[in-house]
């Protein structure tokens, strides 16, 4: 057999290895001392580590260029087959995964159906900073189309500037969500439209200041009057032409969309070897699944900072159920490098991001004083360590980089 035949048939049994081997998360006993020193030193890292109380087996071999090369053509011709056909995923036997794929048409409430005039008006309420107190900030201002449709700040910020405690994730396929915000503490794009409106924290607004400032704007009462048949402004019709406008905001267009669509060439091969990683060693797909890339489902991933500066209890603070604390939404991974700084606080860069998974997240110890404590947060049983080398992070962050899209530049209308 040739030389580079032989090294690639040892990369495929350690591939196999790799995706087939039970590799149990790390127990509290075996768990490192520090969360934040480990968190710092993982996501810091420019080489990828797992924490020395739970370093798994050693990181599977990297190919040469001309190995990479065939083993790319081999994965091409596999995923352009019918996602039926693909390689089975490595998945745990407990989670109900969906195939990543194409997005479909958005869905729209029955309650809350589309129209043209209800987007447009949306789309005018969206850039409107007189739905908050003073007249300061908009949705448009933490949801920047030149910026994913985030802010590109580490936190967002609030009335006069005040800084908040979480990142702004993108509207970019808010659509397809079932829940909103990190916590997860809102069902439906009108009810999360509603909260930060009033929010005092965020745009501080009054449901009486909102519905008096835009009843007294001749071009806002026939916008509402075309878009519900009526001149009559109330707080829950903001809320629908807002949900509305957003749910117009789909993408769709990046470069594994192109693939999907029948064009071979459009993921080059660190984006293909990518793609096969992300569905089977790297095991992102258990938590990141479905034409969204996320199983819109809450997890605690090890960054709570419980006990510490940064803490966050999450989902807890709006449940109030203690298997809830540390938990946040899975975030799409559509359109992701244009949306960071990431995580819910903010604090990490994607390469960062990916060390840390590799290294099976930080799992806190309990300390003595927590012995009995209720609250201490339990990480999330699907993340394991998971000896990916240096070669293949890099093809995970490519085929990252291969899920997001050019800019979508939209300029902002003409406010009446």
């Amino acid at each position: 057999m040739p030389s580079r035949h032989l090294a690639l048939a040892v990369y495929l049994l350690a591939t196999v290895q790799v995706c087939r081997a039970d590799v149990p998360p790390p127990s509290v006993a075996e768990a490192e001392p520090d969360q934040a020193a480990v968190v710092e030193m993982v996501a810091t890292s420019a080489t990828p580590r797992a924490s020395p109380a739970a370093r798994p087996t050693a990181a599977r071999p990297s190919l040469a260029n001309d190995q990479r090369a065939e083993w790319a053509a081999r994965l091409r011709e596999i995923y352009a087959r019918p996602a039926a056909e693909w390689p089975a995923p490595d998945v745990d036997s407990a989670v109900e995964w969906v195939e990543i794929g194409l997005l479909p048409d958005p869905p729209y409430p029955a309650d809350n159906p589309f129209s043209k005039e209800k987007a447009d008006l949306g789309r005018m309420l969206f850039f409107d900073p007189r739905l908050s107190a003073g007249g300061q900030m908009a949705c448009g201002s933490c949801h920047d189309p030149d910026l994913g449709w985030a802010d590109g700040r580490t936190t967002s910020f609030g009335l006069n500037r005040k800084p908040l405690t979480r990142n702004a994730p993108p509207v970019l396929n808010a659509a397809f969500q079932r829940q909103f915000f990190w916590d997860g503490r809102a069902e439906s794009l009108e009810v999360q439209a509603r909260h930060v409106m009033l929010n005092p924290n965020e745009m501080a607004g009054t449901e009486q200041r909102i519905v008096e400032t835009l009843s007294q704007v001749p071009a806002y009462r026939q916008a509402f009057a075309d878009a519900f048949g009526c001149e009559d402004i109330t707080l829950d019709l903001v809320s629908q032409a807002l949900a509305t406008f957003e749910r117009t905001l789909v993408g769709g267009h990046s470069r594994f969309d192109a693939f999907l669509r029948g064009c071979p060439d459009a993921l080059d091969d660190s984006q293909i070897i990518g793609l096969h990683l992300f569905r089977t060693q790297a095991r992102c797909i258990n938590c990141h699944h479905g034409p969204t890339f996320s199983d819109g489902k809450q997890h605690d991933i090890g960054l709570s900072y419980y006990g510490r500066k940064f803490e966050d209890l999450g989902a807890y603070q709006v449940t109030g159920r203690t298997e809830d604390v540390g938990r946040f939404r899975t975030p799409t991974l559509r359109n992701i490098a244009n949306t960071g700084p990431y995580m819910h606080n903010g604090l990490f860069e994607l390469p960062g991001v990916l060390n840390m998974y590799n290294a099976g997240m930080p799992t806190l110890r309990r300390k003595e004083h927590q012995a009995d404590d209720p609250l201490f947060p339990t990480k999330s049983p699907l993340l394991k360590p998971l000896s990916l080398s240096k070669q293949d992070l890099g093809d995970l962050l490519a085929f990252l980089d291969a899920l997001s899209e050019p800019p979508r530049r939209i300029r902002p209308p003409e406010l009446p």
